[in-house]
């Protein structure tokens, strides 16, 4: 079996996206992205595109091409775009503004086909995997599940009245989901299956994980089970692993020098990719808990990193 081709890539305040060949740290493509900041990049599960959320508008990119330009723009937002991402099948995508809206947008189309209503700035959005239910998490402290079979709000919570929630994330199996907060706390749920497609939130843990904000959490993908992990990267300069079976600290990555906004697991969960305002990217052996690679070429923070190393999902 071929090795599956790997697509890494980071963006931020230097207004370039840009390709790096993940093992030897080279750049090979820089994108011009002129209109703003890049907020989130995500690419799309058959690895043909590139999505950039900025502000206000969503680009899409060809993965495979040399040509600069985008092929697609999702403009109907009126704030920056703060989270991205794609159904499975990558049919449609979703994203989630500080403009209060969480939006589903047909891919090809480039059309917004439906808009929730946050009523405050959306900072993060998850899809669950049972592709019928988006989580966002806004700067009010309100999450809310959007049923997309009922087209309607199911469930609030509000774990901190009136502290942001920067960041979701929902466990591969749909088992658990975390909300990472500005005052570097995590809430963490089990995920029960109601009588209704309704999921219910059984609160299990709540982790003081940073002393500063958590800008970023996620847990660990399938092919790394039967180890369960948390990530959550901060304004303190690190990123913190956690134990999921127990919340115990595992390793603390330290080598950043500034803010850690975002990072991405390999598909086996053996490594770890950050992007930090140090205007670096690097990419972490889970197992040394070091720094293996630092990817430098940015000019300005770089707030933003996607990286797809998994096969190609095989037509069904």
């Amino acid at each position: 079996m071929s090795q599956p081709s790997v697509i890494l890539a980071t963006a931020g305040y230097d207004h370039t996206i840009r390709f790096w060949e993940a093992k030897n740290g080279k750049c090979h493509r820089t994108l011009q992205y002129p209109d703003s900041q890049v907020n989130r990049l995500e690419i799309t599960p058959d690895k043909r595109f590139l999505a950039a959320a900025g502000n206000p508008h969503i680009r899409l990119f060809d993965v495979n091409s040399s040509s600069p330009q985008p092929v697609l723009s999702y403009d109907s937002h009126t704030n920056n775009v703060m989270a991205v991402g794609f159904q499975c099948d990558g049919n449609w995508m979703y994203s989630g503004s500080e403009d209060g809206t969480v939006k589903i947008w047909d891919l090809r189309a480039a059309t917004c086909q439906r808009e929730y209503e946050s009523r405050a700035a959306v900072n993060t959005v998850v899809l669950h995997p049972n592709q019928t239910e988006l989580i966002s998490g806004d700067q009010n402290g309100n999450i809310r599940v959007w049923d997309l079979t009922a087209n309607s709000c199911s469930c609030e919570l509000v774990p901190e009245v009136d502290t942001a929630v920067r960041s979701l994330t929902v466990m591969w199996d749909g088992s658990m989901v975390v909300a990472a907060n500005n005052r570097g706390t995590c809430y963490v749920w089990r995920l029960l299956k109601g009588t209704q497609t309704m999921t219910y939130f059984e609160p299990l843990h709540k982790l003081q994980a940073h002393d500063g904000y958590i800008l970023k959490c996620l847990l660990s993908p399938e092919f790394c089970d039967p180890n369960r992990y948390l990530a959550t990267a901060s304004s303190d300069h690190t990123v913190k692993i956690w134990n999921v079976d127990g919340f115990t600290l595992e390793r603390v990555l330290m080598g950043h020098q500034r803010w850690v906004w975002d990072c991405v697991f390999s598909v086996d969960g053996a490594y770890l990719i950050t992007a930090s305002s140090d205007s670096t990217a690097k990419l972490w052996s889970m197992s040394m808990g070091e720094a293996i690679k630092t990817y430098q070429g940015h000019h300005k923070a770089v707030v933003c990193c996607a990286l797809h190393d998994g096969a190609e999902p095989s037509p069904s």
